[in-house]
């Protein structure tokens, strides 16, 4: 059975919106720890938006080897689009656009190894519904002012599992619902 994890950066004050101006990339050693990461996903859930946020990785942008080493990770990993709006998504992606809930726990049930999940409002309806076994926030030392917060919406309380400092200035949090 397949683990479903919400990973995601976070700024100081709570927000995930990485469009936002002032969100810095990841330095080298956190993003060689995303890079592997992905390499090792069983599969992604996205929401439309951070999905639309993510196909910057389907095309080839004159990176270098870091980042086309995390395209390609990320190209072959399976996706799985939640969204009512999208009518297709990109290669090595499956459209969910009815029951999310039944899609999802088909997808636990079948698949093995972690699984992310990736946007907030995605992350929220899932969490309701018990889908969620771990929160990683990725901490970052930039704030924002506003955006998309982590959490879309108020939870139970989490049980902290553990943290860790990765790469140049990110600490990772990983939580447990209850």
């Amino acid at each position: 059975m397949a683990k479903l994890v919400c990973a995601l950066n976070q700024s100081l004050d709570g927000y995930v919106d990485h469009d936002a101006p002032g969100f810095p990339p990841p330095g080298p050693a956190l993003f060689q720890h995303f890079i592997e990461h992905a390499q090792s996903l069983s599969g992604s859930l996205y929401g439309r938006r951070m999905y639309e946020v993510m196909r910057v990785w389907d095309d080839d942008a004159g990176w270098g080897p870091p980042e086309l080493e995390f395209a390609k990770a990320w190209r072959t990993q399976p996706k799985f689009v939640v969204s009512r709006t999208l009518k297709e998504v990109g290669p090595n992606a499956s459209l969910i656009a009815g029951d999310v809930e039944a899609a999802v726990r088909a997808l636990k049930a079948e698949r093995d190894g972690e699984m992310e999940v990736a946007g907030p409002e995605l992350a929220a309806s899932l969490g309701e519904l018990g889908l969620i076994d771990e929160y990683h926030i990725y901490l970052r030392p930039f704030v924002l002012g506003g955006g998309k917060p982590y959490f879309a919406r108020a939870r139970r309380a989490l049980r902290l599992l553990g943290s860790e400092r990765v790469g140049e200035d990110a600490l990772r949090l990983r939580y447990a619902p209850g």
